[in-house]
Order: C-alpha cells, then sequence, then structure tokens
C-alpha cells in the first residue's frame, strides 16, 4: 500500500542523515584503531567478500564517482590492504583486490557492522526492519 503524502511534521530524510551521521562516528570509534577514513572503511566493507572489482564496479558499491575513489583506493594501496591490476582478458580495466591485511581489516570492519547492527536493530520487529528496507530501496531506485 503505497502512501498519499509524506508525514510533514518529520522528515525522513533528515532522520536518515542524522543517523548515517551518527553511524559514522560509532563506527570510526570503534575502528580507531584501523586509523582509516569513512570513505576507505566503505571500501573495505565492500570489498570483504573477497570478490575484486574494477573501479567503476566499486565506485558505484560505495556511491562515488571513480575519479572520486582514486585517492581512497591510493592510500589503501599505500598502507597494502589493496592491489591494483588488470583483469584477465580486459588490459584496460583496473581490478582491485583486497591483500591479506585488507582482508583482516574488511573482516574486522563486516563484524563491527553486523555486531552495531545488531546492538541497534536487535529488539525491532521483523515487519519493522523490513518497512526499513522498503524505504531504503526507494531511495536507492530514486537516485538510480
Amino acid at each position: 500500500m503505497k502512501s498519499e503524502s509524506v508525514p510533514s511534521g518529520r522528515s525522513a530524510l533528515l532522520a536518515l542523515q542524522r543517523a548515517t551521521h551518527a553511524t559514522l562516528q560509532l563506527i570510526a570509534a570503534e575502528l580507531v584503531d584501523l586509523d582509516l577514513t569513512a570513505s576507505e572503511i566503505n571500501a573495505l566493507a565492500n570489498l570483504a567478500d573477497g570478490r575484486g572489482r574494477t573501479v567503476s564496479q566499486l565506485g558505484a558499491a560505495v556511491g562515488t564517482r571513480p575519479t572520486t575513489l582514486t585517492g581512497v583506493l591510493d592510500r589503501l594501496e599505500r598502507r597494502g590492504h589493496i592491489t591494483r591490476g588488470t583483469r584477465a582478458g580486459d588490459r584496460r580495466s583496473v581490478l582491485i583486490e583486497l591483500t591479506e591485511s585488507g582482508r583482516a581489516a574488511a573482516a574486522l570492519i563486516r563484524q563491527t557492522l553486523a555486531d552495531l547492527e545488531s546492538r541497534a536493530l536487535g529488539a525491532l520487529p521483523a515487519e519493522s526492519i523490513a518497512g526499513f528496507h522498503a524505504v531504503l530501496d526507494a531511495l536507492i531506485e530514486e537516485g538510480s
């Protein structure tokens, strides 16, 4: 059932922005020992599944343009968390992959995100979580 209008008393987008900033602060505090920026954490979290990605694919996953992502990747490569190589059959595509230290950092990041999500959302009913995901999906669709 689609709502006829958005309630005017409280902005969902403003609440989402506030929640995002609060979440980023919590994540940064919990991962302070990694000495990574929020953008670096986001990139590693999106690579945590172990699949290599092209710069374009990773840029789409983290929500940034490939040109903006270059600085993040430069820093992660200098720290030894990623490698950049060519993709088999397509020497023009740069493939980003995690190194051993990158896999360890990404695993810690993913676990920290899972723990935070569990603490924050664990007491909510499944229907509320499903509704939240529906809202996020609608916002993603609007931005695509």
